[in-house]
Formats: structure tokens, C-alpha cells, sequence
């Protein structure tokens, strides 16, 4: 029994959101981040060691569908192509007062978001700049101007069949969905500088833009 073991641990792990992860291989910018963006933000930052080095601890997933409340099936293939894209199961958000204009009530499901760590966060964070992002027509770089003055940095996506996971063809409706990078960095120069490291391709200025508090 004991010598079974370590062929079940090799198997893929079960598929989630269309992802097959194989067990014992780590993400490929996690790796990078050990062994290339640690040394570099050391040298650009002048840290005294390691620990002082900022980190993306999670990334936030938003997707918000006003129409949900006229029909609910549009709620649900939003919520079911999150988890495609993220490969992780979505929760649903729910209106927090009720805004009588929009006919909107307290707690009526409006959209759903995904927060993700460790492996899954690397692994949707390589297909977001690697395979996303290329497919937006005219791109010409992310917007520095969404940084909060804190180290965090949120990224609006127009169209979710960007996503390799996402069928164009049987898409019935374009939805949108932010994206918030949070991380360890005490300075938004810092945090663009951790994103760019990742692959973010900003546009190109000599600091980011912040928000007057």
C-alpha cells in the first residue's frame, strides 16, 4: 500500500473552472519571484534583507451584474464563467441597501467575486498577462492610475472573452470585472515596480499616478 502512494500524489489534480493542475509542479511566476524579481527589487529598493521585499499576497476578483435583478440566469452564467476563468468557486455578492430607483433590495443577489492565493493566484496571474491580455484589441498597456495610495492596485477588465477559458462564440452577454492586486508594498512606486516584475505591462511613466486622499 505504502508504495502506491506516491504514484496517486503524481496524478493531475481534479479540473477546476476547465484548469488541470498537476500535483508537485509549482507556478511558474512563483518561482520567478525566488529566483529573479526578490534580487531585483532589492537592488532597485536598496532593502537591507529579504523580508522587506513586498509580496502580492491575493488577488480579488469582482463581477458585478446590475441586470440580475430582472433575470436571474444572467447572475448564474457570470458567476459560472468566474469560475472558469479563475478556476476557483465564485461567492455571490449581495446589494448592501436598497437603492429604489434602480429597483434594488437589501441583500438581492448583483454579482459574485473570486479571492485568490498561493498557487491559484500565480497560476491566474501568468494567464492574465500572458494569454488575456495580448487579446485586447489596440492594448497599449494597463493604466497606472488605480493605485490606493497603499500598495494596492485594481485593474478594470471590458470584456471577459479575453480569457482563454471563455467561448466567444457561446457567449450571450459582455461582461466586465475588476481585478484587485493586493500586496505587501508600503508605496504604490513600490507595488508597480513588484506588478511590472510579474509581467504587468503598464503604460510607460516616470511614476504611478495616485489619488489625492
Amino acid at each position: 500500500m505504502a508504495k502506491d502512494k506516491p504514484k496517486k500524489e503524481e496524478k493531475a489534480e481534479k479540473k477546476k473552472g476547465g484548469h488541470v493542475r498537476e500535483a508537485g509542479v509549482y507556478p511558474r511566476l512563483a518561482e520567478k519571484y525566488k529566483a529573479e524579481i526578490v534580487g531585483a527589487m532589492m537592488k532597485r529598493f536598496n532593502y537591507k534583507n529579504v523580508m522587506q521585499v513586498p509580496r502580492l499576497e491575493k488577488i480579488s476578483v469582482n463581477v458585478g451584474v446590475g441586470q440580475a435583478t430582472q433575470d436571474a440566469k444572467l447572475l448564474d452564467t457570470a458567476v459560472a464563467e468566474l469560475e472558469q476563468i479563475t478556476g476557483q468557486k465564485a461567492a455571490i455578492t449581495k446589494a448592501k441597501k436598497a437603492i429604489s430607483n434602480f429597483k434594488l433590495r437589501q441583500g438581492l443577489p448583483i454579482g459574485a467575486r473570486v479571492t485568490l492565493r498561493g498557487r491559484v493566484m500565480y497560476e491566474f496571474l501568468d494567464r492574465l498577462v500572458s494569454l488575456a491580455m495580448p487579446q485586447i484589441r489596440d492594448f497599449r498597456g494597463v493604466s497606472d492610475r488605480s493605485f490606493d495610495g497603499r500598495g494596492n492596485y485594481t485593474l478594470g477588465i471590458k470584456e471577459q472573452i479575453i480569457f482563454p477559458e471563455i467561448d466567444a462564440d457561446k457567449v450571450a452577454k459582455i461582461t466586465g470585472m475588476d481585478v484587485t492586486f493586493v500586496t505587501t508594498a508600503q508605496t504604490d512606486m513600490e507595488a508597480m515596480e513588484l506588478l511590472r516584475q510579474f509581467g504587468m505591462p503598464f503604460v510607460k511613466r516616470e511614476q504611478p499616478v495616485v489619488k489625492a486622499s
